[in-house]
């Protein structure tokens, strides 16, 4: 009888414990969610982040997975472009060997709007460039989809995520 007694014990107290842990699990995958969402808030709003390129979708064309070397760098001050280029150009320059998105520009507007279910849409427009429009879609977890139109070529869509811009000092 004690064996049955202390066996009810033990399966009581093991249950319980499953339980609580449960239960903080979700606490802090909760609380993680909102330290991201918020960190990518201060982001946007500080207008310092990094782009990463995961896959490239041109306007005929089928999805092209990418390295992540390939990124935009948002600063007050300045845009950063390395992204690369796949489609059509209607008219470009005469021996032109780099991408037309591999680019730095100082003089540019940058507008910021709430997006419909969570995140932001920030638009990008750069005043030297060829470039008409950038357009970046941020969901609060930090995933981001890139749109760039072109006055004289296709427009081309990127997918990956936006992460802190690293100082290397």
């Amino acid at each position: 009888m004690k064996s049955l007694s202390a066996f009810k014990m033990l399966f009581c107290s093991l249950l319980s414990l499953i339980t609580f842990t449960n239960i903080y699990a979700q606490d802090t995958k909760a609380q993680k969610k909102a330290a991201k969402a918020e960190a990518v808030k201060a982001m946007v709003d500080n207008k310092t982040y990094v782009f990463v390129a995961q896959s490239a979708t041109p306007m005929s064309g089928r999805v092209r997975q990418i390295t992540p070397d390939f990124n935009l760098t948002v600063t007050p001050d300045s845009i950063v472009s390395y992204l690369p280029y796949f489609g059509r150009a209607y008219s470009a320059p005469y021996g032109a060997t780099k991408s037309p998105l591999d680019f730095k520009s100082k003089d540019f507007q940058y507008t910021t709007t709430p997006g419909k279910k969570d995140g932001w849409d920030v638009s990008i427009k750069p005043k030297d460039q060829d470039i008409q429009n950038m357009t970046i879609f941020i969901t609060s977890s930090g995933y981001a989809t890139v749109q760039v139109t072109s006055n004289n070529r296709q427009p081309i869509t990127f997918n990956g995520y936006v992460q802190e811009v690293k100082n290397n000092k």
